[in-house]
Order: C-alpha cells, then structure tokens, then sequence
C-alpha cells in the first residue's frame, strides 16, 4: 500500500527438556538432539529501558459552572487512541475478516453471494469506564471527581474488529514478544494472536524470543510462527517465546524493528513493559514508522490501573488459594497450629486479599495498602495469641509487598527497575517463633511460600477466555490503525486504552472498596494499629 507522510504533522540458559524441538532450535540455537555447551564470556548489559509517564488531567475548578464540559473535553482528549493517520495520510480498505462464508440464497442461484455479517464495531462505539452513581464521597469505594460527588459520564473505545482497516495483509509482517515475569495465559495470548492474523490473511508472523532482549541480543533469532506451530502451546504454562526482564535502548529496539521491517507489534507484558511499548510507540511515531505497537495487559498482581483485571490475575488466586489451604490443613492438625502463606504482590494485595476471600480459612490478611504493627496491644502478634486461644490454630497470608515500613530495605532494582522488597514472610516467620517463645506458649509455625508456583501453571478456564478475547482485540486494533494502546477489559466490556493512561501509577487494593470490607468481615481481624 502507498502511504504519504502528513507535512504538518548469544543469550545462555539452563536449559530444561522440551516437547518442541523446533521452538529450542530457534530460542537456544541447538534441539536437544544434538545440545552443545553454550558459554559466552563478554555478554553486554544493556541499558535499562525505564520510562516514566505522568497524567495529563486537567486542574478544575469545581466553583466555574462548566467545570463538567472542561473535564468531559480532557477526558475525550486524553482517551483518544493514537492512530497511524495522525502521521500518514492513509486510505483505509475494506477489512478482510469475517467470519461468515459468503454463499447465494437458496431460493435464487443465480443471485450474487450474500454477507450479511453484522460482527463489526462501528468508531464511534464507547463503553462507559464506570456505572455506580455514589451519593456521597462517604459511600464505600466511592472515586469521586468534585467534592459533591457528581456523576460524570467516562467513556473509552469499544474493542473488535472495524470494517475499514489500514494494512494489506498480505504486506504485512507481525511480531510478538512476551516481557517481564511469567504469567499464566501468555501462551493462549500468543496462540490468538496468530490465529487472528491468519484470518485476516498475514503469512509473515515471528515471535521475539526473550522479550525486548530478543531485539538486539546477538544469536537470538525471530521465530516463525502459525496456527500449525502454535495451536497446542495453551496446554502448558509459561511463554513459548521465552521472557526476560529489562532491554536495550529504545532506539535500538526500533532500530531493530526497523531492519526487521516489522508492520505490527503486539507486546505481552506488565506496567513495565507498557512504558516500554509506549515508548516504542513513540520512537517509531517520531521516526514516522508505518508501526502499530499494541500492547496485551499481563500481570497476576492485577495492578495496572483502569482495568477490570488483567489475564494471569485468576489463575494465580486459584492456584494461591491452594497454599493458603494447605496452611489451614497443616496448623489445624498441629497443636497450637500457626500457618503462614506470603503470597506475591509487589505494589498491591489483590492476590493476598483474593486467594484468603476463595479460601475463607484465613483468618488475618495482611496488604501493603493497609498499614499494620506486629507488637504492641493492638498488633498482629496479640491478635495471634487470643487466636491460639479461642481457637487452638489459625491461618495467617501475607502480600510480599505488606509491612515493608518494618524491614531494612537495601534500595537494589532488577534488571526491569523495580525495588527488590525485604522478605516480610521470612521476617513474620521469626517474629511469630520469637515471640510465642518469649512468652513460654506452644507455637508450631508452618510456613509457606508459593511464589513461582502461582505463576508457572497453565490458565483456568477464566483466564483462558479473557487471553482470546485480548488477544483478538489486540490484532483487531493494529489493523483498524491504532497504535500505543492496549487492549482490555473495563467495566465487563472489552476496550482500548491509551497506553499513556495505565501507566502514570499502579493500581492498588482501596482501603475503603467493598472487595476489602468484605474480605475483612471473612477473616474477623481487627485494626492492627
């Protein structure tokens, strides 16, 4: 397709056995019929990709009567997704997908073939960001904008496939690349993601091996990717593509997509790795690169703002749920029983409050949003002894981010830029010994840490749909034209989001959300304060 520009506008592992030599050939350079030693002495490190976005909300004044049109017309301006018309002056073509076969009436053969499919979005669909009406900034969870609580309409773009798109197919090369930690779902992403394409009739479809390392990482190849090769890579967890945290410059990933005359970008990945897309985004829009960078939201912590939830988030409660289980099994069959779960949670207790909810045998959920003391009348600890005594043994889940105002923090990074936390599991565990020690009372402290575990498996049923679902979106929105956007769930619809809006601040558990009224009344704890 002729476009016209706008004048005004040798990575080394420990490697594991595989079931898919083809995919070890590519991601390892050897299949484990023939494996060699991999050695490499002068490895470079690359420079951190770290992005930070800040939101662009408008100051209001509550006073000025049309503070409401002021908020509406911000809200319209920074929710506009970012399309390849605003560099291109492009004609858009009918779209080639549909799902209907084209076939003559049956009363009349002699009749042109019929499609009458009506499974398109038309541009100007919206769906609204949120429903509930508060009467009170006091009201539970209430996210008010003015004072008075008003009601103030926030619409976003409805997600799926557009009649017109901005792509030829058959032009077209497609590239996939999975960031950050591992995440049930990535896989069933992945798997969509190229099934999609196909329908739409691309051929040209590689996966960036090891996340934006794959980029610029010498002796890591793109991999080829189709229905063929990717139809069965759902039944197991992990990445097909492999991970990695951090990259290189972002000029030298798009110098990289640049040379690999890469059309469409989808990326998997957490808060992290969209500041890197956005970035991406921005870098190829200011190279005046024809590239649509479109991201799929991942992360169990469920912490990227705006959404409902992001996919891995479910099968990560599920699989949490578990430990947490096991912990009441093990401290109801010890004499004065005390078990421990840490679950993960960086920035937010979503799965800690989650998994204790499904569990309903927890009986003192501990967050990073709400603070809390372990000694003292009112601590964790004391709460801990009238347990042992009213009941004989209880249950006890922490999020790996809670309490971290308790520990020494050494201030590192990983290789992605985030604070390495102090290991409050570890820290509770001693401090529980400690003090029932202390006191001369019986305590058998069973500690457990599913970490790795939660991450690792396969997704359940729920989160394997809401991964079809994005990933679909996700190709729908690179060939409608869109790029810098992720694609997501709000409100029960599926939308589009400018990348720019989800990531000025993770997305933590309110202190005052019905979800942790509801937990609280679950557990029975008091304030630990």
């Amino acid at each position: 397709m002729a476009v016209a520009l706008k004048t005004s506008g040798t990575f080394c592992n420990t490697l594991q056995q595989s079931l898919h030599p083809t995919r070890d050939q590519f991601l390892y350079g050897y299949s484990h019929s023939n494996t060699k030693e991999c050695k490499s002495k002068n490895t470079k490190r690359p420079v951190p990709l770290r992005v930070k976005a800040t939101s662009a909300k408008a100051e209001l004044d509550f006073s000025d009567p049309s503070w409401k049109q002021k908020f509406q017309k911000d809200w319209d301006e920074r929710f506009n997704l970012p399309h390849i018309n605003d560099i291109y002056d492009l004609k858009p073509r009918t779209t080639t997908f549909s799902l209907n076969k084209k076939r003559t009436p049956t009363h009349d053969e002699s009749s042109t073939p019929m499609d009458m499919w009506n499974g398109y979005v038309n541009n100007d669909d919206r769906a609204l960001m949120k429903v509930i009406n508060y009467s009170s900034p006091t009201s539970a969870g209430a996210e008010c904008i003015d004072p008075d609580c008003s009601w103030v309409e926030q619409w976003v773009h409805r997600a799926g496939p557009r009649k017109d798109i901005y792509y030829e197919p058959v032009e077209v090369k497609a590239a996939i690349v999975t960031c950050g930690g591992l995440c049930p779902g990535l896989n069933d992403v992945i798997r969509q993601v190229v099934f999609t394409l196909e329908t739409y009739g691309v051929k040209n479809i590689v996966g960036i091996p090891f996340g934006y390392r794959g980029f610029f990482e010498k002796g890591l190849k793109e991999m080829p990717l189709s229905r063929r090769i990717v139809e069965n890579i759902n039944l197991a967890g992990g990445s097909f593509l492999g991970v990695s945290r951090g990259g290189a410059k972002t000029s030298e990933i798009v110098d990289s997509i640049q040379a690999r005359r890469i059309d469409m970008l989808f990326v998997l990945g957490g808060n992290g790795t969209h500041a890197g897309a956005n970035a991406i985004h921005d870098e190829c829009r200011k190279r005046k690169l024809k590239v649509s960078v479109v991201a799929v939201p991942k992360t169990i912590d469920n912490d990227i703002p705006l959404m409902d939830k992001t996919f891995g988030f479910d099968t990560a409660v599920e699989e949490a749920q578990r430990a947490v289980n096991s912990a009441y099994i093990e401290a109801r069959s010890a004499y004065h029983g005390i078990g421990l779960v840490k679950l993960m949670g960086r920035s937010s207790g979503f799965i800690a409050m989650h998994a204790s909810l499904s569990s309903g045998q927890v009986d003192v959920c501990l967050i990073p949003e709400v603070p809390f003391t372990l000694d003292g009348e009112y601590g964790v600890l004391q709460h801990l002894e009238h347990l042992l005594k009213t009941k004989g043994f209880c249950v006890v889940c922490v999020a790996e981010a809670a309490g971290q105002e308790l520990l020494q923090n050494s201030g590192a990074t990983d290789a992605s830029g985030n604070l390495i936390l102090s290991d409050i599991g570890v820290h509770m565990q001693q401090k529980i010994k400690m003090h029932f020690k202390g006191i001369g009372v019986h305590a058998d402290v069973k500690y457990i840490d599913p970490t790795y575990m939660v991450r690792a498996c396969r997704a359940n049923a729920s989160d394997a749909i809401l991964c079809t679902v994005l990933g679909q979106n996700a190709v729908h929105a690179a060939f409608a034209g869109f790029s810098g956007i992720t694609s997501c769930i709000c409100n029960n619809h599926y939308v589009y989001l400018p990348i720019t809006e989800v990531i000025t601040a993770p997305k933590r558990v309110n202190p005052n959300s019905r979800m942790l009224h509801r937990c609280l009344t679950s557990t029975g704890q008091p304030d630990f304060h």
